[in-house]
């Protein structure tokens, strides 16, 4: 026996819900996976702009941090040379053994110049052997202005003669100066004459010392 009747749906076919109930459902998951990636996007977009707020701010904050100025280097005097610059120290002449010097000393003259600038003082004239002890007349600080000299005599006194050479070769002396510009220690030598005349004066001294 034959016939047409209504066709079933074949094997692993899934028949389709048409009905408005259906439909409404299906709107409805449509616009909750619509809403939920707004969602998303709306939370990405709002920390995009604050991140991007947040650097404007820090970067106008550090540009118009207050900042230190650096101290001004101290005031120099304008035009006023360094001391060292302008002074000269020459030797002379050895001197006679002034009347009651101790045992074993000896005198020389040398004669400070000053070349330009304000007026320099020495405050100091030393010299670089243990064995001997130094003074000048007139006594440091003394004074002396531009365009000017002034003679020192000075004085040294044998303490050890082990300690001293007795053929200097290249002596010198230890002179602090000091003007409006600056204080300095320089060290002038005073050429041969002065170490002949030196090394003359320690032998005699220390010849029958026995120090």
């Amino acid at each position: 026996m034959s016939g047409i009747g209504p066709l079933e749906p074949g094997e692993g076919t899934t028949a389709q819900d048409n009905s408005p109930t259906a439909q409404a459902r299906s709107v409805g998951r449509t616009r909750t996976a619509l809403a939920g990636r707004y969602a998303h996007h709306r939370r990405l977009t709002l920390s995009l702009v604050a991140l991007a707020v947040l650097l404007a701010g820090g970067g106008y904050l550090y540009g118009t941090r207050p900042r230190q100025v650096p101290p001004a280097p101290p005031p120099q005097p304008s035009g006023a040379p360094y001391p060292a610059q302008v002074v000269d120290v020459t030797y002379l002449e050895d001197l006679p053994t002034a009347a009651g010097a101790p045992p074993h000393s000896f005198r020389f003259g040398v004669l400070v110049g000053v070349d330009s600038g304000p007026p320099v003082t020495v405050t100091r004239v030393t010299q670089p052997y243990a064995g001997l002890t130094l003074t000048t007349d007139p006594v440091a600080p003394f004074r002396t202005r531009a365009g000017s000299a002034r003679m020192i005599t000075i004085t040294m006194h044998v303490t050890e003669c082990g300690k001293v050479p007795m053929d200097a070769g290249m002596p010198f002396l230890d002179v602090t100066l000091r003007n409006t510009r600056a204080i300095q220690n320089h060290s002038f030598i005073l050429g041969p004459r002065y170490a002949q005349h030196l090394s003359q004066a320690l032998k005699v001294a220390c010849s029958n010392s026995g120090g």
